[in-house]
């Protein structure tokens, strides 16, 4: 899952980076306003974190704006306000949800993973596929009722996989969304990575079917083609 963090204080910002990092989060920051609209238009992203007050363009704005161009991201606003009429200029310019300054960063970890968009083969905090089972609650990995240990950039990488079950993802598609936006990663990476979770998730199970498929000149699959 890919966030992008729009917060003019440094110390916040990288805080929230570092500890959304350690969920296994891939976290790009923009330190003012107008940084994070081109970002949050022009890169695709599963989550906002979007500061009210920043310099150059505000939140309420950048909301207002990315909703008029049909970007639905969900928005999770932070801001040191608190009062009544500011949490409802914020859900009436498009956010999903808010949380006032300051706060716990498990909270904002459980309104993080509640905004998450989930698929119609995830139950809870389970995806699945065939007999492939991955709790993003837990980080718990099992293929066949057998558990299986995963590096956090292979399990970030599965998971992806596992939103998209049945559709063929590109590598660009892949780094975008499991690497950081500053990530000097080159599309051989992709391979080494899909390479280490067949390892791991395919060739131990050598009376199953196959998960992770290659489809030449387009990219990879997960599961059957379902769509």
């Amino acid at each position: 899952m890919r966030i992008l963090v729009v917060e003019d204080e440094h110390l916040i910002a990288n805080s929230i980076k570092k500890g959304l990092e350690q969920e296994h989060y891939a976290v790009d920051i923009a330190f003012s306003g107008d940084d994070g609209f081109d970002l949050a238009c022009g890169e695709e992203y599963d989550l906002l974190i979007l500061d009210l007050m920043l310099p150059g363009m505000d939140g309420l704005t950048i909301c207002r704006e990315l909703r008029q161009k049909q970007i639905h991201t969900p928005v999770l606003i932070l801001t040191a306000k608190g009062q009544i009429e500011d949490k409802v200029s914020g859900l009436d310019a498009g956010a999903d949800d808010y949380l006032t300054k300051p706060f716990s960063f498990e909270e904002l970890l459980a309104r993080v993973r509640a905004l998450s968009r989930r698929p119609q083969n995830m139950l809870g905090t389970v995806l699945a596929a065939e007999d492939l089972k991955l709790d993003t609650g837990s980080f718990r990995v099992e293929r066949n009722g057998r558990n299986i240990s995963l590096s956090a950039r292979e399990f970030s990488l599965l998971e992806f996989l596992l939103r998209h079950a049945g559709k063929i993802l590109s590598k660009d598609q892949i780094i975008n969304h499991v690497w950081n936006y500053d990530a000097d990663i080159l599309p051989n990476t992709v391979e080494v990575y899909i390479r280490n979770l067949r390892r791991k998730i395919d060739l131990p199970f050598k009376g199953q079917k196959p998960l992770i498929h290659t489809v030449r000149g387009f990219g990879y699959r997960l599961g059957e083609n379902y769509v």
